[in-house]
């Protein structure tokens, strides 16, 4: 999958992230309510529809949620959006789950006004900050804004932080003798034409990390990437890096057997190919720390604005917090739920083990990082 997020997707990690009013029924993003007179598509909070209950009404009056780039199989998305459903009388319409971040935003600016377009997004932080200062979505505060941190949300809500994790080094012990630990043991000429990244760094969230962490592996910072351009243009020339974008698909058949990539979704494949022939192993390289979180963002104009609202209070409730963590995912509300006892503890038991404290890019060296890449990736690699 190639989901651009330098989501992130920020954060950990923020790059290195969890009544009562009758309503007068929402037919289109123009119809009010009668108790607030809020259209829906303009409501900033469960309140303006008159509460929650209010809210599930209205969204179960649409009946239909619109989303993209969601692979089931990222971050435990195929059972957010099964629980989702079986939750609530709507259904979700999910298109192109391969999708990149830019992809959802060119589909946002294509299919305005369409009944097809996205409701809700799903974005590499790069790409929600860049959206919302396009004032291309809605400012929604979930019920739980107070408990995210202020550094995983924009001010208005326009997007918020909700789930990570850590670049990673997924390996098949099954074909790798000996699976590398860290960026430096990737250019050890055992490794020849079997090291992929998740995609492309100029599109690709998890391949933007991927790059990220190998600059601080190597004398880089957050404020110059470069050192990490340089570090897979070495593994290009000496024949280590190969450009396969490595899928669960491309692991399987040992097309990719060393994957750097999040390490929920390493973590994931471990699971998926335990007693296939797939033995792979996830390190979390000590050289390159980097964690990242992936930003929700509302379509400003949502063809389904209630139900887009809904599904943010579900991904942000006790519920939705703990299956991204069922799926070996970092929460954005993870301390505050610790606190208050209601992470689920087993899962919590099987998130990957982290050595050290990750610090995270401001803003600028964000846009920098991704100029960078833009101008010098393809040349390095090439």
């Amino acid at each position: 999958m190639t989901r651009f997020r330098p989501r992130a997707h920020g954060r950990l990690i923020a790059a290195a992230a969890l009544t009562t009013a009758a309503l007068t029924a929402l037919t289109a993003c123009g119809a009010a309510t009668e108790e607030t007179g809020t259209a829906a598509g303009t409501a900033a909070s469960a309140a303006d529809f008159g509460g929650i209950d209010a809210l599930v009404t209205a969204a179960e009056k649409e009946g239909t949620l619109n989303v993209i780039a969601l692979p089931p199989d990222w971050a435990n998305y195929g059972e957010v959006i099964k629980a989702f459903e079986a939750k609530y009388k709507i259904k979700v319409s999910s298109e192109n789950p391969d999708a990149s971040s830019s992809d959802e935003i060119a589909a946002v600016k294509s299919r305005k006004g369409q009944k097809r377009a996205p409701d809700v997004l799903d974005l590499g932080i790069a790409f929600a900050r860049s959206g919302a200062a396009e004032n291309l979505f809605a400012p929604y505060k979930v019920e739980a804004w107070d408990k995210i941190p202020e550094a995983q949300k924009e001010k208005d809500g326009r997007w918020f932080n909700d789930y990570g994790g850590y670049v990673s080094i997924g390996c098949d012990a099954a074909r790798i003798k000996n699976c590398p630990q860290t960026f430096a043991d990737l250019l050890k000429p055992e490794y020849k034409g079997k090291v992929a990244l998740n995609g492309n760094p100029t599109k690709s969230g998890s391949a933007f990390g991927g790059v990220y962490a190998a600059s601080l592996a190597n004398k880089g910072s957050f404020g110059d990437i470069q050192p990490g351009i340089d570090f897979f243009g070495k593994l290009k020339r000496n024949g280590n890096f190969i450009p396969v974008e490595s899928t669960p698909a491309t692991v399987e058949k040992g097309e990719t057997p060393i994957s750097i990539d999040w390490d929920y979704l390493n973590a994931g494949y471990a699971d998926q190919f335990r007693g296939k022939g797939v033995d792979w192993k996830v390190a979390i390289p000590a050289d390159g720390v980097y964690a990242q979180y992936y930003s929700q963002a509302i379509n400003k104009d949502a063809p389904h604005p209630a139900a887009a609202r809904l599904w943010m209070e579900f991904l942000y409730s006790t519920e939705g917090q703990n299956l991204w963590l069922k799926g070996y995912v970092r929460p954005v509300l993870l301390p505050s739920m610790t606190t208050e006892g209601t992470a689920d503890k087993t899962f919590v038991a099987k998130l990957p083990k982290v050595e050290g404290t990750p610090s995270f890019p401001e803003s600028a060296e964000l846009d920098a990082a991704n100029a960078t890449l833009a101008e010098n990736w393809d040349k390095a690699v090439s």
